[in-house]
């Protein structure tokens, strides 16, 4: 049966109308209301707890709601399970995945092919999977033999996306499927999502952050306390204020701009320096230093060896090399009890699974890092009473909430916040943070980075890793940049941008090609070749190859300069389509500009030579657009 057409002539696929879903005391859908049309992706917004995953689920058959009329292809859905919605065309990719960790990543993306009877033909399965995942642009990140238990928090939920595209469905639910993805595959999703939406497919996209909302979303439906406070509003009528306020019912400023934000103070002391780190196979090379009161910044893509290193200095993780001090001295963690011991907290990735008990209450919860710092018959609890009145204030949560039986009876920022109090209990030197703020709205966000800044305050040195670029510039001072294992940057965050922090953390093995390029050219003319981005009176080098010490253009890979601290300030001024000579004449270079086939900024290839007679710019200039690696680049970037 055909769709119903509203007023604006498109097919509305689906329609819900007071809806309404009560978990025990907690009403967690309130008289909701939703409409989706074909064709369109449409954004379902709002806090932790306002209701937006459990109408989703509602949609996707996992929930039964208690009441209320949901019309499907305009017919009435009734659906009580998740079986029946894929088969009416209804898959939902989850914010937590909901895979079989014991089998194979081929397995799970047609998991519920294997519940069918009859024969299936694994090899058309594989050759399937082959082309889902060269559409996301992952199809060597995810082996398809490997078991989906091996695999890292974000390529989990590549599966789950993977899972729901092979069932080719008319309606997809998008609930939060980016919480664990880069910048670029965040723009490789979209990217896929709108070839969906061009094909006439449904879709929904619940998400907290903003920046996607408005770049994916056609309307927006948005959720408060269970009920609808603003249904399918076209995105382009709204600002970022409009929809906050929707969301939280207030209004609030930037949720990176707090009052009181500072830089450490110069000469602050060094409280945790890491040198030359091994675990592999997935942290090969990682070296940074962080001062006393700083928030420093871990970013990369995924699979960059950012959570691994992560656990290797709180001792999850053997570690083969490298040096740790802390305070100044040698420290080896062996176990995590060492670390704790010594001032060290870590707040893990999937909070879920390896960061609170749901059967213990929060007062519990708060102090399960107390015990394992503390040795002794007696557990000792009476020794943290005024700490714990201190975190409340901090948590702001009142003290009878104390005693709540089940952590999940909280919202995922609330828990997340409980997480990082938990080590403050023990006063550490040094917290590192994986995903503070995974999955939680953006006022809980707001209020998780004035908690960091207040920690930070206090002396405490926060090492911060994070997915999400726009948050590591708004909340660190520095930002380490790391990709396949390798510490490549260490750069102040004033001097980065989304797109600089993406070429900076692209693949070694796009590096790599892009290093043949710069190799071909100083092999074939000598001197120096870079990869940079010039903006704004300094140089960020991507990377360099210097065949001849007198052509040194002053900086290396991962060095951002001003122009004037370089070897090359008047090329890099005024770059023109010919080799710009320094005033003493012993530097000539010449810039040539990089972008990408869709018009994106890739930075700028250099050649800098101290022959008198400088190579033809024509014959550089071939050499760079008919170089097969830098094609390659272009197309990857």
């Amino acid at each position: 049966m055909d769709d119903v057409t509203n007023d604006s002539g498109s097919q509305v696929i689906l329609q819900a109308s007071q809806v309404c879903k009560t978990f025990g005391q907690t009403r967690a859908l309130d008289n909701a209301e939703f409409e989706l049309r074909v064709g369109e992706v449409h954004g379902l917004l709002g806090a932790n707890g306002a209701g937006k995953s459990t109408l989703s689920k509602v949609i996707a058959g996992h929930v039964f709601p208690d009441s209320g009329k949901i019309i499907y292809r305009n017919r009435a859905l009734s659906l009580r399970s998740a079986r029946e919605a894929l088969d009416c065309g209804i898959a939902i990719v989850m914010q937590e995945t909901s895979l079989a960790p014991d089998m194979s990543v081929l397995e799970n993306i047609f998991l519920p092919e294997l519940g069918k009877p009859g024969r299936l033909s694994y090899r058309r399965l594989r050759q399937q999977a082959k082309r889902i995942l060269s559409d996301l642009v992952h199809e060597h990140a995810l082996p398809l033999d490997t078991e989906v238990r091996r695999l890292s928090s974000a390529q989990r939920q590549l599966v789950e996306i993977a899972k729901a595209l092979a069932l080719d469905a008319g309606l997809i639910i998008f609930d939060e499927p980016t919480a664990s993805l880069s910048p670029n595959e965040v723009e490789q999703l979209f990217g896929i999502m709108a070839n969906l939406r061009a094909n006439g497919k449904a879709l929904i996209f619940v998400s907290h952050r903003m920046e996607e909302v408005f770049a994916i979303t056609d309307r927006v439906t948005v959720m408060r306390e269970g009920a609808t406070v603003a249904k399918s509003v076209a995105t382009r009528e709204l600002t970022q204020t409009d929809l906050v306020r929707h969301m939280v019912g207030r209004e609030i400023g930037s949720i990176y701009a707090v009052p009181g934000l500072r830089s450490p103070e110069a000469g602050a002391e060094e409280t945790f320096a890491v040198e030359g780190l091994r675990a592999l196979p997935a942290v090969k090379n990682v070296s940074f230093r962080v001062h006393r009161g700083e928030i420093l910044g871990l970013g990369g893509l995924v699979g960059a060896g950012r959570s691994e290193t992560a656990e290797a200095l709180f001792g999850l993780r053997p570690y083969q090399a490298g040096t740790i001090k802390l305070n100044g001295k040698a420290f080896r963690p062996r176990k995590p009890r060492d670390c704790v011991k010594a001032g060290i907290g870590f707040v893990a990735e999937d909070r879920r699974v390896q960061s609170i008990v749901p059967d213990l209450s929060v007062r519990e919860n708060l102090l399960l890092a107390h015990l394992g710092a503390h040795s002794g018959f007696l557990l000792n609890y009476s020794s943290r009473r005024e700490k714990i009145a201190e975190l409340l204030d901090l948590l702001d949560m009142p003290a009878s909430r104390l005693l709540d039986a089940n952590m999940l009876n909280f919202s995922g920022g609330m828990q997340q916040k409980i997480i990082i109090a938990r080590w403050l209990m023990l006063n550490p030197s040094v917290l590192i943070l994986d995903e503070p703020t995974k999955g939680v709205d953006i006022g809980t966000r707001s209020s998780i980075y004035s908690m960091l800044r207040r920690i930070a305050e206090r002396g405490v040195s926060i090492v911060m890793i994070s997915s999400d670029f726009e948050e590591l510039l708004g909340v660190c001072e520095r930002i380490i940049v790391m990709s396949d294992g390798h510490t490549i940057a260490d750069l102040p965050s004033a001097h980065l941008d989304e797109e600089k922090l993406t070429l900076l953390a692209a693949p070694r093995t796009s590096t790599e090609r892009n290093t043949k390029l710069l190799q071909e050219l100083t092999q074939r003319y000598g001197g120096a070749g870079f990869w940079a981005i010039v903006d704004e009176g300094r140089v960020i080098c991507l990377n360099a190859v210097v065949a001849e010490a007198s052509a040194d253009p002053g900086f290396q890979a991962g060095e951002s300069p001003s122009f004037d601290q370089t070897a090359i300030p008047t090329a890099l001024q005024h770059p023109q389509d010919d080799f710009v000579a320094e005033p003493n004449g012993e530097r000539r270079t010449f810039l040539m500009p990089i972008p990408s086939k869709r018009g994106h900024d890739l930075g700028w290839i250099g050649l800098v030579t101290t022959s008198p007679t400088p190579p033809s710019v024509q014959n550089v200039r071939d050499l760079v657009i008919g170089f097969s690696a830098l094609d390659h680049e272009v197309e990857a970037a």
